[in-house]
């Protein structure tokens, strides 16, 4: 009985430790070159480079996280004037949405978009809020694999999203 019992002890705790390492590990995201705050569900990168957004040429910096085939990204810029950031927000939402020739669900507005289309021959989703402050100008996005896409951990995401 003794021995039943201390080769279960072992495997109890194996099994308690592998419960705290959760696929999805979320954690407070400040960007030290944007004011904003977001948590994302595991580590991210950030990527600076020069981008064309209808004729406008800006550095975006894209700070994104995958996890499980699912990527979570913020990506930002500044354009010359307010009228130019309000105008970039449209030209990203036609780029994601045509990225993967989606079709726009219906109750998606200018701001938060929620689209379902084709990449590389999988159906994917896509949901994206997009805002600007003054001449700053932000998107959120999640997208991967529909039947990867949970949205409890999209609201949880693009809801977290605080331009300071």
């Amino acid at each position: 009985m003794q021995r039943r019992l201390f080769c279960a002890v072992p495997l109890a705790v194996l099994l308690l430790l592998a419960g705290c390492n959760p696929t999805y590990n979320w954690r407070d995201y400040s960007s030290a070159d944007a004011p904003y705050r977001i948590m994302f569900p595991a580590k991210p990168a950030t990527h600076t480079r020069t981008i064309d957004l209808n004729g406008m040429r800006v550095e975006m910096t894209m700070t994104a996280a995958e996890v499980e085939g699912v990527m979570f990204a913020v990506g930002t810029g500044v354009a010359p004037d307010a009228g130019q950031a309000q105008a970039a927000l449209g030209a990203m939402r036609t780029a994601l949405v045509r990225n993967i020739g989606a079709k726009i669900e219906p109750g998606s507005t200018a701001a938060d978009v929620d689209a379902i289309g084709n990449a590389n021959g999988q159906p994917m989703k896509l949901r994206a809020h997009f805002e600007a402050h003054g001449t700053r100008f932000y998107q959120v996005v999640v997208m991967g694999k529909s039947n990867a896409v949970s949205a409890d951990h999209t609201d949880q995401f693009i809801s977290s999203f605080k331009s300071l």
